[in-house]
């Protein structure tokens, strides 16, 4: 019984660093819970798994307790233990301040899901769309109501950044006309903007004649075209087929999938002076990843991303509820840029400040501010995860020694 914590955490680290999906762990069960989520600072979204699988396996302990008297005290006392834990709902930390403005569009292109009392917009018109909702952001009403909220702004509501999300819009850095028309609204707005779009290298030597990302172009406030951050983590079976040469014989299976290419490096863009790093849509989901970016400069996250093709179930809040946990892990605000939503701004306890409505093409002014210290999480990763895995093994050793038949 002792060991089960170990084990799930190494699992869960197994799920991350081998299979490539560790969606939806365990510890985030846990992210509105302040008082719990103290820790991941300091061990990561693992360390709350490891502590809420320790609780149950003390009360599965307890419920094999011998003796009616015994057994059902320490289940009564491990229950008030587990409640006590649960009040960490009612702490709120103090909010931080937000010195910052931020748009973010919601653009809205349908993936995986209809659109709702919208037509459907021509390639030639979403360049004068987007930008003219980007300049003129709204402040976002909450989600279901019709009235507006105010968020807390600290100042006149200018933007300091603009931000297009991930979407299935035919954006390529390649493109002239993209790189113009993104220029320009950088350059007439004199504001940075990060924008989705597909990377393209062009390479004679392969045999597609160039080489694809899932990308976001990033354009300093001047107009001047500063590069990409290329998506490091693909979503499997979605942007490639991982251990394709495993699958080769399922060439019908596999034809329709989408055949990115992964980028290696964790940049860190200086915009307004700041340090920001950008992550792309199932990448806020590796831990290990995101804080990366803050360990190397970046004071602020900007994730973009497209939960259209989740359609209208649980999914897109449960990538929120990840994409929380790092603002919580590195103590940062996260802008989140979603197609479809849930587009909002994270602060470094993880609250969203407020979230636009689903499936509205819009863009909406958010608070945000800036971060530089770094906290030990930031620093040393999933060390507690390793720990994990160096137990399990010692365990597993010590039950395969010579002369042991079981494993207390």
């Amino acid at each position: 019984m002792c060991i089960s914590p170990f084990v799930w955490v190494a699992l869960e680290l197994g799920r991350a660093r081998i299979t490539g999906f560790p969606w939806d762990l365990l510890g985030y069960t846990q992210v509105d819970n302040s008082m719990l989520t103290s820790l991941a600072p300091i061990g990561g979204v693992m360390m709350l798994s490891f502590l809420i699988v320790s609780i149950n396996a003390l009360y599965a302990g307890a419920a094999l307790t011998q003796g009616s008297r015994t057994r059902w005290f320490s289940i009564a006392a491990t229950t008030v233990l587990a409640a006590a834990l649960q009040l960490g709902v009612l702490y709120k930390p103090n909010g931080d301040s937000a010195d910052h403005v931020a748009s973010l569009l919601q653009e809205n292109l349908a993936v995986g899901a209809a659109m709702r009392e919208l037509a459907p917009i021509s390639a030639e018109d979403k360049y004068q769309v987007f930008t003219e909702l980007s300049r003129f952001p709204s402040i976002s009403m909450n989600k279901g109501a019709k009235g507006i909220f105010r968020a807390p702004f600290n100042k006149a509501i200018s933007s300091d950044l603009i931000v297009w999300p991930e979407a299935p819009a035919d954006f390529a850095t390649s493109d002239p006309e993209f790189r113009s028309e993104l220029s320009y609204l950088a350059r007439s707005t004199g504001t940075p903007v990060i924008a989705g779009s597909i990377g393209v290298d062009f390479d004679p030597a392969v045999k597609s004649g160039y080489h694809e990302f899932g990308s976001a172009a990033v354009f300093n406030s001047d107009g001047g075209y500063l590069g990409r951050y290329d998506k490091i983590h693909r979503v499997p079976w979605g942007e490639y087929v991982p251990y394709k040469q495993l699958f080769s014989f399922a060439g019908q299976l596999i034809a329709n999938v989408g055949n990115m290419e992964a980028g290696n490096q964790h940049k860190v863009f200086e915009l307004n002076g700041h340090g920001v790093g950008i992550f792309i849509c199932y990448e806020s989901i590796f831990g290990e990843e995101v804080r990366t970016f803050a360990k190397d400069g970046a004071e602020v996250f900007v994730n973009i991303s497209d939960d259209g093709w989740y359609g209208d179930s649980g999914a897109p809040w449960q990538h929120l509820d990840m994409a929380r946990m790092r603002a919580i892990e590195n103590r940062r605000w996260i802008l989140r840029d979603t197609n479809t939503g849930v587009t909002t701004s994270i602060d470094p306890h993880g609250r969203g400040v407020f979230t636009t409505p689903r499936h509205v093409r819009a863009a909406f002014a958010f608070p945000y501010d800036y971060r530089s210290d770094t906290t030990f999480y930031t620093r040393h990763g999933d060390w507690f995860a390793w720990i994990c895995v160096i137990v399990m093994a010692a365990f597993l050793a010590l039950g395969l020694s010579p002369g042991r038949t079981h494993v207390n």
